[in-house]
Order: C-alpha cells, then structure tokens, then sequence
C-alpha cells in the first residue's frame, strides 16, 4: 500500500509540473492579449474558487473544523495574502526591472528556501549524522544548482547570439543598480512563495482539507488583489474591451489548472511533508526549455543537458532517502510497540 501511494505522490507531483508549465503558457498568452497581470491573477483565481467550491463541499465538509479559531482565520488571510497578492506584485516589479530569462530561473531557488525553512521550523527530519540527512541535502543542492544551470544558460543563449553580432556589452550595463533591485525583487517574491508552502503545510494540520483551503484562500486572494489593484492603478480593470466569452474560458481553464495543482499539492505535502513536493517544481524548467525547443527550434546546448543531469540526480537523491527515512521509521515504531505489548 505504501509503495502505491508512493507511486502516486510522485506521478501526481510530475503531472502536476506539466500543469504549472501549461499554466504559465496560458497566462502569458492572456497578457499579450493586452490585458493586466492582477486582472489575469484576479480572473484565474476567482475562477479556481468557483470551480473547486463543490468539489470542497462535496468531499471535505466533514473535515472542515468545528470553529474557525482567529490564529486559523489569521493563517488563511496570509496564505491568501503572500501567495497571490504579495507573490505576483515582487514577481512583476523583478520581471519589469531584470528580464523573462531571470524570472524563469529565479524560482528554482525555492526547493532550497523551503528546505532551509522546513529544517529550522522542525518541519523536515535533519540529523547531520544521518546519511539519509547528508543525502537529503545534497540532493536539495543538486536540483537547485541543476535547475539553475539549466535554465540561466538556455535563456541567456539568444542573449549572447545577439550580443555577438553587435557591440561588446559594457560592465556598466551588465550590473546596474535597476536589474540588482530587479533581482532582490524576484529573491523576495521566491521566499515569500517558498515560505508560503510551509505556510499551508502547517495549516493543513488544523485544517486537513487541501481543496477546501485551496478554494478559501483563493476567494480571499481574489478580494484583496483586487483591492490592491484599485489602490496602484484607481480602477478595477475587468477587460470589458475583450469578448467576455474569451476571457472566461480562459480563466476557467487557468482556474482549473491551478486548482487541480494546488489541490493535489496540498494532499502531498499532508502526506510527505513540503520539502518533497518543492524539488518537484524544477522539473517545469525542463518542460519550458523542451517545450520551446520542439515549437521554436532552440537547440537543447551541453550546458542545460548538463541541467537536466543534475537535477533527476538530486531529484532520486531525496527520493531515496525520503523513501528509506520513512522505512526506518515505521521500523523503529514497530519496535517500540512490540516492545510494550
């Protein structure tokens, strides 16, 4: 039984990834149709709460708690906050002051972040005596270092094509004091996001319902980024210049997208623990380098291959000592009550 459900937390985590990458093509494609990051983050989320509400009712009500206490009341309002609101408001202010090939590498930062996050809050088992720790750790490492490598040499490749065939760039222009604000913008949206998963983690123990926190949360996000829209921009933009048919069927299949991944990683991470689920995420980096080249031709060079390398290594790393950090587990707990039976 154990080995099935391991099965399926690792398929459905790898299937999960191909939705983030689907998601991401979806939501750039509602931009370019000239319509705002907050109205499509407003749009989609809204749509997600819709579509998971029945699901929730029909499947968790009885999980749902008794009372809604304030410290769960508070916990729901800040996943809401720093996983909508706060995360797309640094995430665009970073895109806007560095480039989209920064973007796209900056989040493979946050398996680290989550690691890092889940260890001091005695979240994730770290004994540095252990190997199986050791192995954890490395593994972490590698997937960072490997989704990195990947994703900063296949996007700075045009870059460098380009640069080539003109002029050399001058320091002075490869490090200025706007892409290093960019930067601790995109380093802060990583962390805000990163915190924000061990967030729901932590919440899910009061509150064991994924799809109903998913679909509460989302509710709450759309309310306040529109509130923060109306306070940056002084209006609330609908897209009432875009067919409403469109706009709606684009939303609902991004809402749907986004509630099926959130949903499923919320019962993984009840299930595994955050840290499990978050060196899953660089795996998107590799679905957008092949992705674009197999639609636009780009050729997968030796450096983001060396990436790809990288990154399943540590990716079985932690598998593994995952895997054998619970065996030895429910060992030890057998034991104990073999012990005093």
């Amino acid at each position: 039984m154990n080995k099935l459900e391991d099965l399926a937390i690792v398929s459905g985590l790898i299937v999960v990834q191909f939705l983030y990458a689907c998601n991401s093509i979806l939501m750039s494609y509602l931009m370019t149709l000239g319509i705002s990051p907050l109205s499509v983050a407003i749009f989609s989320t809204f749509a997600t709460f819709l579509l998971l509400s029945p699901v929730a009712v029909y499947f968790e009500r009885k999980k749902w708690p008794q009372k809604l206490s304030l410290k769960l009341i508070f916990q729901l309002v800040l996943i809401s906050f720093a996983g909508i609101t706060l995360f797309m408001t640094l995430f665009l202010k970073g895109v806007k002051l560095t480039s989209p090939a920064m973007a796209t590498a900056m989040p493979n930062l946050g398996p680290g972040f989550i690691f890092v996050i889940a260890w001091t809050l005695r979240m994730e088992k770290v004994d540095l005596k252990c190997l199986y720790s050791k192995v954890k750790i490395l593994g972490t490492l590698l997937c960072v270092i490997g989704a990195l490598t990947m994703s900063l040499i296949h996007s700075t490749a045009p870059v460098k094509e380009a640069a080539d065939r003109t002029a050399s760039v001058s320091p002075a222009m490869m490090f200025n004091r706007e892409k290093m604000i960019g930067c601790m913008y995109l380093l802060a949206a990583v962390f805000v996001v990163s915190s924000n998963v061990v967030l729901q983690a932590i919440t899910l123990v009061d509150f064991p319902a994924p799809i109903s926190l998913c679909a509460i949360t989302s509710l709450i996000g759309v309310v306040i980024t529109a509130f923060v829209q109306f306070i940056q921009e002084h209006k609330l933009d609908f897209g009432w210049k875009f067919k409403f048919a469109d706009i709606a069927g684009y939303s609902m299949l991004v809402g749907f997208i986004s509630g099926a991944a959130l949903s499923f990683n919320g019962w993984a991470m009840k299930k595994r623990g955050p840290v499990l689920v978050s060196v899953f995420a660089p795996i998107s980096t590799i679905i957008s380098v092949v992705f674009t080249a197999v639609t636009l031709g780009d050729t997968i060079n030796i450096g983001s291959f060396a990436g790809m390398i990288l990154l399943f290594c540590g990716l079985y790393f932690v598998l593994w000592a995952k895997r054998k950090e619970t065996y030895s587990n429910s060992l030890m707990s057998e034991s104990k009550q073999q012990r005093f039976s």
